[in-house]
């Protein structure tokens, strides 16, 4: 009986094991990690349904295998690394960047996550695989970005290109007067000058084509431009004249009437100086709002403002500028600070007022409407460049990074 039971038992341990199939198997070691076949799968599926969507011809299955365990181990090595470093992503953090992920699906959270999983993926493999997204991005940032260096020639060069002209520059709304002489355009400068409208004179002297309607000339980009104009108009603002400018048909005076573009931008500023004195643990509120009263009287009094202000104001910023805070739009100061600064007329020394940093008074020195367009172009083109820099340091980066890991791909076949 008991070699009948240990027959049976051996029988069904062998019919056991020879029914296990293995699920998942190493495809490539790399460094410390590994990546399974699993992944590779994976990945060669998600990458053979991108070139179906795009209707772009599939190349070979092992060139498309291939890529696909390139992009596994570069992943991997930049895993490795932030791991190294100790980079994490917070949990909150990842919940706010699906909600971005959501929201620019115009989705709901909730409904993002039913539409995830009615597609086949798991949220929480989504998840995951946000998490290390933002992990490689935070890696690549701290190694890359630092090694990034942009001087001010090589910006002044980008900013002449053809290809920042074109893409950044706004068009321009010029009206020109055209006359023979260099009499004749000193005249019409002094005209200008002595306050008459600039396209009433267009009509009446221009010698160009276009003077019967007030010497308007098409909206144009710089680059679009005649030399002699675009040399003369580039970076000025809304209502520059220009000197006379000698061409072979007379002498050119041009005026920006306005300009376009995405990046045309107006804002309203303030040039204003202040007086900060915070209270501590050897002086109160009460004795604080006392002592700036008594300096903003002799202010009052006579006594120099930037005196004052680089002697007694505790604000480190401005102290030892006399209390200049620069041009600054909205949005920039304390609320409190900023109310008071747009509600004062120029000149005038406001009442003592209170916020988070203590208690001040300011004085408004000038008002302007700044045109922003020159700041947010170069704003913009700083962008591009560091983003063209930054693409061909992580190439090289990462293409380092490969070279020197050490990388085992094994034959599955």
């Amino acid at each position: 009986m008991k070699k009948i039971i240990l027959i049976l038992a051996c029988s069904l341990s062998a019919n056991t094991y020879a029914s296990i199939e293995v699920l998942d198997r190493i495809a490539v070691i790399v460094d410390d990690g590994l990546i399974m076949e699993s992944q590779i799968k994976s990945g060669f599926k998600e990458i053979v349904s991108l070139y179906k969507e795009q209707n772009i011809p599939l190349p070979g299955s092992d060139n498309l295998k291939d890529q696909v365990i390139e992009s596994l181990i570069i992943e991997e090595l930049q895993l490795q690394m932030a791991n190294r470093a100790g980079v994490r992503i917070s949990d909150s953090e990842l919940n706010n960047a699906i909600t971005r992920i959501a929201n620019n699906s115009q989705m709901e959270l909730e409904e993002f996550i039913a539409y995830i999983e009615n597609d086949g993926e798991s949220y929480e493999s989504f998840r995951e695989n946000v998490r290390k997204q933002m992990l490689i991005q935070r890696v690549q940032r701290g190694r890359v970005g630092s090694e990034i260096n942009i001087t001010e020639k090589e910006f002044a060069a980008f900013m002449e290109t053809d290809e920042s002209l074109v893409e950044l520059e706004p068009e321009l709304f010029v009206r020109q007067i055209l006359v023979r002489g260099s009499d004749e355009a000193d005249a019409v400068i002094l005209r200008i000058e002595n306050g008459e409208e600039f396209f009433e004179i267009a009509k009446e002297v221009s010698i160009s084509s276009n003077s019967i309607n007030g010497g308007e000339l098409p909206w144009r980009k710089i680059v679009d431009m005649p030399e002699l104009f675009s040399n003369a108009l580039k970076n000025e603002d809304i209502g520059f004249i220009s000197e006379p400018l000698k061409s072979g048909a007379g002498f050119h005076i041009l005026k920006v009437e306005d300009k376009r573009g995405p990046f045309v931008q107006y804002e309203d500023q303030w040039f204003s100086r202040h007086i900060l004195l915070s209270p501590s643990a050897i002086r109160d509120e009460e004795s604080t709002e006392l002592e700036i009263n008594a300096i903003r009287d002799r202010v009052l009094n006579g006594e120099e403002f930037a005196d004052l202000a680089e002697e007694y104001s505790e604000d480190p910023g401005s102290a030892k500028q006399g209390g200049n805070l620069d041009w600054l739009g909205k949005d920039v100061l304390a609320p409190e600070f900023e109310k008071v600064m747009i509600d004062s007329s120029i000149g005038i020394v406001s009442e003592v007022f209170q916020t988070q940093f203590g208690f001040h008074f300011l004085e408004v020195l000038e008002k302007r409407n700044y045109d922003m367009t020159r700041d947010l172009i170069e704003d913009r083109a700083y962008q591009l460049l560091y983003g063209r820099k930054y693409e061909e340091e992580l190439e090289n980066t990462l293409r380092s990074m490969r070279a020197d890991a050490f990388v085992e791909i094994k034959d599955l076949d």
